[in-house]
């Protein structure tokens, strides 16, 4: 870890702002003391309801040569860079994801730095350490960057993170911070790891156990707003105390897993993907059995953030908002 910023970070800019972490970032930054101005920039504009009293709203691609201009003409000098692409599953269109996840990550460094922007930081991935056999069976950040070629969020992960140290060593005036999040819940999660425990049965890779890390929307929010009013740099997993294996989310969620045989699993998946009737591919299976278990400690002893929630309670709020989500809907769908 380096050294804390010289100088308060008073400006910051938000790519991604209207996605659902940056919803949260949004909120966290603008309710802060210690930041003068919040810029929330995306590529769809905010509707009006929606917008933070206080915040200013631009209209900006992460890809735009715009993005430098806006940069100099907000005088920012701390940067949050969430803007990536959500993971379709099979059949997405990898040369836009690319487009956006790495070449607007360039675009967006190469902006930084000649505005003049002190401080990145950027919400990267557990993804970026891979979906492999042997990883350990708790991944610390000292862990090489192995993200999987056929899995697109985990590649371009990888290739952001290996871009990113290439300009942590050619440009160190803009300071880095990076955080390798985990599986993120809150009251609103909807993603591709929810949308497995919506199944009437959770499937599972026979002889895997599955473990789960996950994070909670505000945890990230607040590990955000510690690097930007702390000016700590490096690199941190982000993720709750402990893990829950697939068994225990089944158990937590009253429902049955069905553990399937990898090449039995493999083939239905490429049959379904094939049919379009799946969103997920073959490579997914990966996804189920290899994946990687944030340890955490590095966020908590160096970093200095501790999470609030613990992965299990963050599951448990998620479950609780989700339950009270549909009741609500129950009470007020009309009766027939």
């Amino acid at each position: 870890m380096e050294n804390e910023s010289p100088l308060p970070l008073r400006r910051v800019l938000i790519t991604g702002a209207a996605g659902f972490l940056g919803r949260s970032v949004v909120s966290a930054l603008a309710q802060s003391r210690e930041i003068d101005a919040v810029i929330a920039t995306d590529v769809r504009d905010v509707p009006p309801a929606r917008r933070v009293p206080g915040v200013i709203y631009e209209v900006m691609d992460v890809r735009s040569p715009e993005l430098q201009g806006l940069l100099e003409r907000r005088a920012v000098d701390a940067v949050v860079h969430l803007a990536a692409t959500v993971p379709p599953g099979s059949g997405g269109d990898r040369d836009f994801e690319y487009s956006v996840d790495v070449l607007g990550t360039r675009n967006l460094l190469k902006a930084s730095l000649a505005a003049g922007v002190r401080h990145l930081v950027v919400a990267s991935s557990g993804a970026a350490y891979g979906y492999h056999a042997d990883n350990p069976a708790w991944i610390t950040e000292d862990q090489p960057l192995r993200g999987n070629a056929d899995f697109v969020c985990s590649h371009h992960k990888r290739l952001v993170e290996e871009m990113l140290a290439s300009y942590r060593s050619r440009h160190p005036q803009l300071r880095q911070t990076v955080l390798r999040i985990g599986t993120i819940l809150g009251d609103h999660a909807d993603n591709r790891v929810t949308a497995l425990f919506d199944k009437p049965r959770l499937m599972a890779v026979r002889g895997r156990d599955s473990p789960f890390v996950f994070v909670w929307d505000e945890d990230v929010a607040g590990c955000i707003l510690h690097a930007i009013a702390s000016g700590r740099t490096g690199c941190f997993n982000v993720a709750g105390d402990g893990a829950l294996t697939l068994a225990q989310i089944a158990a937590l969620l009253r429902k049955p897993v069905l553990a399937v045989p990898a090449p039995l699993l493999r083939l239905g998946l490429r049959i379904g993907a094939r049919l379009k009737i799946s969103r997920c591919g073959p490579e997914q299976i990966d996804f189920l059995r290899y994946r990687p278990v944030l340890a955490n400690d590095r966020l908590k002893q160096e970093f200095g953030y501790v999470p609030r929630k613990t992965s299990l309670e963050a599951f448990l709020a998620f479950k609780a908002a989700r339950a009270a989500r549909r009741s609500l809907a129950a009470d007020a769908s009309p009766q027939g």
